[in-house]
């Protein structure tokens, strides 16, 4: 699936060049507006990379009535601004597509980013028929997403000139992190993440919409939502988790005397919008706090071991999560390793921070 759509500006968004057009800047290319604004509605972000001035982006959203996750503006190879965009945005190149009239524009960035879906404006009219475009699920996170990364720019400007700590910067943003049992309602947006996640996705596999249903209702799982807000504005469910609390079986009886209990995290996951804002810390806090209050010894969360989990796996780390022995060479990518966390004995839980409020569950 395509997420970002990164559009030149002169003769591709705009129906004439932009330094060229005198005192009148053209108009947007009407076709063009059209796949802008329902590929948007799809929750498919927008940038841009154009061989002009920062203003020329300006007026780009203005006219538009779009906003852009991110946009470069400049004079050097297009492939480097798109380079920026993608690790800005958190994104593989495989999930973007770039939109440019020029030729020697498109062959640049084919060759430096073969990873990039390429298009000339022509085709690009084509896309929102294309299954690549076309989202399964849009959910109200979804249409709202370029809307929320426009937030989390304004978020990061503010931060750069924030004089204090990033917790400190976290609680004067008013961050407000809610984990709750999930309802039925939220199950799409649940479903919606297990196929976007991937550099913060356990499993590495997308959840049935039809599982997670089943298994909300099921006296020995958890299905939890993660919501998250602040002043900037408030971006829905971020992430999820899908827990086996150990039980024999759905009737709610739990192991007999002197069996091990254990909490099994088949499935977490968040979405790269809530990087450092504290978000995965405070659910693994939260794991941690209601498994040991469940009476569970030990907490488990396989992990798929994949070249984009690193930061995933390196917070179950920072938690107290150790990888479980294993034979040599032990997991290899594309395999999964079981990280776990004793929940008695000297190291102590990890504190929940002070934004984050967690519900009651059963």
């Amino acid at each position: 699936m395509i997420k970002c759509v990164v559009w030149d500006i002169d003769n591709t968004l705009l129906a004439g060049t932009y330094l060229e057009s005198g005192p009148r800047p053209p108009e947007p290319d009407p076709e063009l507006l059209r796949v802008l604004r329902e590929l948007d509605h799809r929750g498919i972000v927008h940038a841009l990379a154009s061989k002009n001035p920062p203003e020329a982006a300006d007026y780009v959203a203005t006219v538009t009535g779009v906003p852009f996750a991110a946009a470069e503006c400049g004079w050097g190879r297009k492939s480097d601004a798109l380079r920026r965009i993608i690790d800005d945005l958190g994104l593989g190149a495989e999930a973007v597509a770039f939109v440019d009239d020029d030729l020697l524009e498109r062959a640049e960035v084919s060759a430096a980013l073969p990873e990039v879906l390429v298009l000339l404006p022509e085709d690009a009219a084509d896309a929102p028929s294309w299954p690549e475009f076309s989202p399964a699920v849009i959910t109200a996170e979804g249409r709202r997403r370029g809307e929320m990364y426009a937030q989390r720019r304004r978020r990061q400007q503010e931060a750069r000139a924030f004089g204090g700590s990033r917790d400190d910067f976290l609680r004067n943003a008013g961050t407000q992190v809610i984990i709750a049992p999930a309802d039925l309602v939220d199950v799409p947006r649940l479903h919606e993440l297990s196929v976007r996640t991937h550099q913060f996705n356990t499993a590495g596999a997308p959840a049935g919409e039809d599982e997670l249903a089943s298994l909300h209702g099921s006296a020995g799982h958890r299905l939890i939502a993660v919501r998250l807000r602040d002043r900037f504005g408030d971006d829905g469910i971020v992430g999820g988790a899908l827990i086996d609390r150990g039980e024999a079986n759905d009737s709610g009886v739990p192991p007999g005397p002197g069996a091990a209990r254990c909490w099994t995290v088949s499935l977490l996951m968040m979405s790269c919008r809530a990087l450092g804002r504290g978000v995965l810390d405070a659910l693994l806090a939260a794991l941690c706090q209601r498994a040991a209050g469940d009476g569970a010894g030990e907490l488990r969360i396989p992990c798929l071991v994949t070249d984009r989990n690193v930061p995933l796996r390196l917070a179950l780390v920072a938690a107290g999560f150790r990888a479980s022995p294993a034979a040599q060479p032990g997991p290899q990518p594309g395999e999964p390793a079981m990280f776990a966390r004793q929940l008695t004995g000297p190291l102590p839980l990890p504190a929940l921070p002070d934004w984050a409020t967690v519900a009651d569950w059963p």
